[in-house]
């Protein structure tokens, strides 16, 4: 019988369990519901399970006006799209409630319809970045094209008789932080065929964002369009203009835009000019800069900061280091404070000029006067004293780095990559690339192609091709400068058949393969005897429109003189000739040794002549191949070479 008690006991158990189930959801059931329902009792029967009831608009209302937002998240999958949509309507008044009623419920249950109207109350808040955030999610969700999400919020504005275009605006703006220009520029074309026109706000959104993405073209169409719907430039249209008219290159007229502007009433300021300024400095002309800075003064703006820094800048990239100097001090005469940027503008010019005493010298002034380096100053100062040798004082200055609570980034670990893989220590070099790693910095392509490069000097070629797989998983593409580190790791190791599978990647990826991608690959045939391979790929280069260099064409006489062949080495020098090349060390020791090694002396020696008379001096390859030569004839031309 003890069987059948403890099945009678589960029977109970089960019984009770479903009672419970019916008695909670009768609890929802009244929760929620407007209808009365008659109360479940344990005699129901339990063959049924009962469907769930519907939540209506009124009790969705009483449990968001209690912020009973655990809930409404519980229960969203049984809220209809017409209750979310209706309750949202009756909390028109209340855009705060309505965002939190929005954010408490999964973003994909709501269909752009429900998001729209949400967007157009949301967007009657004091802060519109609510609404914004919203519509960018909507933007980037896909579900909707842009055109239906404004007619959606069109339909919306409409509903809640909103007269405001600020709904248009908004989206407008979200497609502008998405950089989604097609859509900003759709959305503009949607409003003037409706009659209405974006604020100027937003209309400089648009310009601004063409002009970051150089779509310069793109930029003056809106601002004629603009022009025609009677929207009113302010100060800031006209400085993005006066930029893209810089960007173009077109100086004189970004100058004489400051006139136009003039004469509509609107004033320019200091960034009008800064605009100019850089405009001209950026392309070498910084005695243009110096007049703009002259006729600011004249209109009683004081050049700020910006103002001196381009021209600084302008004046270090010609390399006028010493009036970059006079001009710095002047600067500060006048009370203008330097910050960061213009010292490491400074630091910069004297690195490259190989000053590092003066550079150094900038650094510890900033330190003086309580300005903080950053990790550009550092990254500068490493790296000039890498191109030095100085690697124990690099060591230091990262070490400096650390204590200061500077952290490196990517440019700094590329550094020091780079500077270990031209001295050759892989080993240090990979270290710092998983230190890199570990600091959740993201080796770039820079990265790679160092390390890439020291791998193919150290013969590790099945290394190197096992971390371009890696980078290309990543996701970072290779470009001109990895690709040729590549291969000529393949050519200097004898794997040809890989050198040239390389090439045809760089066309699948459309890197386009440039002179000396094409002279590494001549070279490894050449390395081969495959001279005539070599022509080949000659030819090839120039009908792909790229032009062979004189290291091409002594590649090739190398090539042919080395396996003796001096009648086609004179050939190519004839044609190297032809296209006004000259002939380089390179090119007579090589045809010197291969008239050496056929027993010519006398034409070797009739070459050096000529080599001589041009103001060529014989290296000691030079002479070794007349060294040979000597052995074989007993002759050595030193009355020539002294």
């Amino acid at each position: 019988m003890k069987p059948h008690k403890f099945l009678n006991s589960q029977i109970i158990k089960h019984q009770n369990l479903r009672n419970l189930i019916s008695i909670n959801q009768s609890y929802y059931h009244a929760l929620f519901s407007s209808i009365p329902h008659p109360n479940l009792t344990p005699q129901t029967s339990p063959t049924l399970p009962p469907t769930p009831q519907p939540i209506t608009q009124q009790s969705l209302l009483n449990l968001i006006h209690s912020s009973q937002w655990h809930s409404i998240k519980h229960l969203a999958r049984n809220i209809s799209p017409t209750v979310t949509s209706d309750t949202i309507t009756s909390l028109r008044d209340n855009p705060e409630l309505v965002l939190q009623f929005i954010n408490h419920i999964e973003f994909n249950r709501l269909d752009t319809k429900t998001l729209c109207l949400g967007i157009a109350i949301a967007a009657r808040n004091p802060s519109p970045k609510p609404a914004l955030q919203l519509l960018k999610q909507v933007v980037n969700g896909g579900a909707a094209t842009m055109k239906q999400v404004f007619l959606e919020l069109g339909l919306a504005r409409e509903h809640l008789g909103i007269q405001s275009t600020i709904v248009f605006d908004l989206l407008i703006k979200a497609c502008c932080e998405l950089k989604r220009a097609e859509g900003a520029f759709e959305c503009f074309y949607l409003m003037k065929e409706k009659g209405l026109s974006p604020k100027i706000e937003t209309c400089n959104e648009m310009l601004s964002l063409f002009l970051k993405l150089n779509r310069l073209e793109t930029a003056w169409v809106l601002y004629a369009e603009m022009f025609r719907l009677k929207i009113k430039s302010s100060v800031y249209t006209f400085n993005i203009m006066i930029n893209v008219l810089c960007k173009e290159g077109k100086l004189k007229k970004a100058k004489d835009f400051i006139g136009f502007m003039e004469t509509l009433g609107v004033k320019p300021n200091v960034v009008t000019y800064n605009t100019l300024i850089h405009g001209y400095c950026s392309i070498g002309r910084v005695e243009g800069g110096r007049m703009i800075l002259d006729a600011m003064k004249s209109k009683g703006l004081m050049p700020d900061s910006y103002s001196y820094g381009c021209l600084i800048s302008g004046l270090c990239k010609e390399r006028k280091l010493e009036e970059a100097s006079v001009l710095f001090d002047k600067m500060v005469e006048i009370g203008l404070d330097p910050n960061a940027v213009t010292y490491n503008i400074l630091i910069d010019g004297y690195c490259n000029k190989g000053d590092l005493e003066k550079a150094f010298n900038y650094r510890d002034e900033m330190i003086k006067k309580g300005i903080m380096p950053t990790a550009s100053t550092y990254n500068m100062l490493i790296h000039a004293l890498f191109m030095e040798g100085k690697m124990d004082e690099a060591d230091e200055l990262v070490k400096e780095m650390d204590e200061k609570g500077i952290n490196p980034d990517a440019i700094t670990y590329n550094i020091l990559i780079n500077g270990c893989c031209r001295c050759g220590n892989a080993k240090k070099a990979f270290l710092l690339h998983d230190e890199m790693a570990s600091k959740g910095i993201e080796p770039t392509k820079v990265t790679y192609t160092s390390l890439i490069y020291v791998l193919s000097k150290r013969k590790r070629m099945n290394e190197a091709d096992g971390l371009f797989e890696k980078m290309l998983r990543k996701g970072v593409l290779p470009d001109l400068v990895l690709f040729n580190a590549l291969i000529d790791g393949h050519c200097a190791n004898g794997t040809m058949e890989r050198a040239f599978s390389l090439l045809k990647e760089m066309d699948k990826m459309k890197v386009r393969p440039d002179e000396v991608t094409y002279n590494t690959l001549m070279q490894g045939r050449c390395r081969q005897g495959k001279v005539e391979e070599a022509r080949e790929l000659l030819e090839e280069m120039k009908k792909r429109g790229i032009k062979p260099d004189f290291i091409s064409y002594n590649t090739l006489i190398s090539g042919y003189s080395k396996r003796g062949d001096l009648k086609d080495a004179f050939k190519v020098r004839d044609e190297m000739l032809s296209i006004g090349f000259n002939p380089t060390l390179l090119t007579y020791n090589a045809l010197i040794q291969g008239l050496c090694k056929n027993q010519e002396g006398e034409l070797a020696e009739e070459l050096l002549k000529d080599m001589v008379s041009k103001g060529i001096k014989p290296s000691d390859s030079t002479y070794y191949s007349l060294i040979e030569g000597m052995g074989k004839d007993g002759k050595f031309p030193s009355d020539i070479a002294s």
